[in-house]
């Protein structure tokens, strides 16, 4: 079934930060959600993983099945290991807490590192790894429960063009290992060309361009034109906040 999102709105005040979007992904598929900033893409990442309400809409997604995600910056625990940090979800959480005893988990965890190209760093803390390796780890933790449906925000944010390429390829393994349908959040090119199978493009909330990857790199449209070139001119203004 994968995901689908039906009529979603939200408003912070008077403001709707997110208008009336609609959009499905199938299982084994991404989505690249693009836009300026301001265009309201984190926020629809935060209501389909519940840490935000909507104010209208409907989300759809496979019964009984986890949403997963990934944060900008890892959101590990310094104070837990690596072996904690992925184990958490399933230590914590009431509906697996108890299913695992303690051999069982250090093998679902070794799994985990293993799909993400992580080996033997189970007793590491966050603060010895790189950059890329603790964006991995993260990707291990949001998969431990073998999600259905996996959100990245941003996942190559703060990383080195060689680093970022190899977080695309993992976000593209991880997709086609779980039959996950997922949704990227990025200004990235290079995320979107190489991991993403369709694209929406946001501007105030509204969805101004939805097709596949290679349309929407070379579509006859003046908003996807103004994204792809970073120009001032075109129909989405710019609000600086220099």
């Amino acid at each position: 079934m994968g995901i689908i999102v039906k009529n979603l709105y939200k408003l912070f005040d008077d403001k709707k930060v997110l208008d009336d979007v609609s959009f499905s992904v199938q299982d084994g598929k991404t989505l690249g959600v693009v836009g300026f900033s301001g265009s309201g893409k984190s926020t629809l990442l935060k209501i389909i993983s519940g840490l935000l309400y909507s104010d209208g809409g409907v989300i759809e997604t496979t019964e009984n099945t986890d949403i997963a995600m990934t944060f900008q910056y890892s959101a590990l625990f310094d104070f837990l290991d690596v072996y904690h940090n992925i184990a958490f979800p399933l230590l914590e959480r009431k509906e697996y807490r108890k299913k695992y005893n303690t051999k069982e988990l250090k093998q679902i965890v070794k799994e985990k590192l293993a799909l993400v190209g992580l080996e033997g760093i189970e007793d590491k803390f966050p603060s010895e790894l790189s950059g890329g390796m603790q964006k991995r780890v993260g990707f291990a933790r949001a998969i431990v429960t073998n999600p259905k449906t996996i959100l990245y925000d941003e996942p190559t944010a703060g990383l080195d063009p060689v680093s970022s390429t190899l977080i695309e390829d993992y976000i593209v393994r991880l997709k086609n290992e779980l039959n996950a349908a997922c949704i990227v959040v990025t200004h990235q090119m290079s995320t979107i060309t190489r991991a993403c199978d369709d694209v929406i493009l946001l501007y105030e909330g509204k969805i101004v361009y939805r097709g596949k990857t290679e349309e929407f790199l070379k579509a006859d449209n003046p908003y996807t034109k103004q994204f792809i070139s970073a120009s001032l001119e075109g129909p989405m203004e710019i609000k600086s906040a220099i």
